[in-house]
């Protein structure tokens, strides 16, 4: 089984993606090469934040990876929080402050489209390679389900009747936007490798 770093440190997000790749690689993350450092985001798209993570990970570790960055983006918010998502109510905030503050500043707004956006950068070797996966649907005015993460329990996509949040994660790594770009990611590495 091929080996592939996966630059999080975020337990939910690794769970998710092993459950999606099945057994084509074992994927691991920056702990299991010693990295516990965060690797700051500090580009202003998902594109730039994701390469960057990516790019840390093999000029320090010298190690093929892929890193990705995710946006909730909001048409009525003219596409907020999207690249500043996990931190969208400040740098110490918790999913609960991005959720509540997201509600709020959706109050009275009838337009609830949003759509979430995965882009991954893959470093294979010495090329840079980029995937990306959208899924669109709305935002409700309350929280509701316990399952996935972020956003998730505000969130339904298109073509369902419930939130990330009540659905299993075998179903939503079926359609979710982290899916649908490690499938591209996935189907590339079989190609190429």
């Amino acid at each position: 089984m091929k080996k592939l770093v996966f630059a999080t440190n975020n337990l939910n997000k690794l769970k998710e993606i092993q459950q999606i790749v099945g057994n084509e690689y074992d994927i691991i993350g920056l702990k299991d090469i010693g990295c516990n450092k965060d690797i700051p985001e500090t580009e202003n798209t998902l594109e730039g934040n994701a390469l960057l993570k990516a790019k840390y990970v093999k000029n320090n570790y010298n190690l093929d990876c892929f890193a990705d960055d995710t946006g909730l983006e909001i048409e009525a918010l003219n596409g907020r929080p999207g690249v500043h998502s996990a931190r969208y109510a400040g740098d110490d905030c918790i999913s609960e402050n991005n959720i509540e503050k997201v509600l709020h500043e959706l109050e009275n707004i009838n337009n609830r489209k949003a759509r979430f956006r995965t882009v991954i950068s893959l470093i294979l070797g010495n090329k840079e390679y980029s995937f990306e996966g959208i899924v669109n649907g709305k935002i409700i005015d309350d929280k509701i389900g316990n399952e996935g993460f972020g956003y998730d329990p505000i969130f339904i996509p298109e073509g369902y009747k419930e939130t990330f949040a009540q659905m299993p994660l075998s179903e939503k790594n079926k359609i979710s936007h982290r899916a649908l770009a490690m499938k591209k990611l996935i189907d590339f590495l079989k190609s190429t490798i």
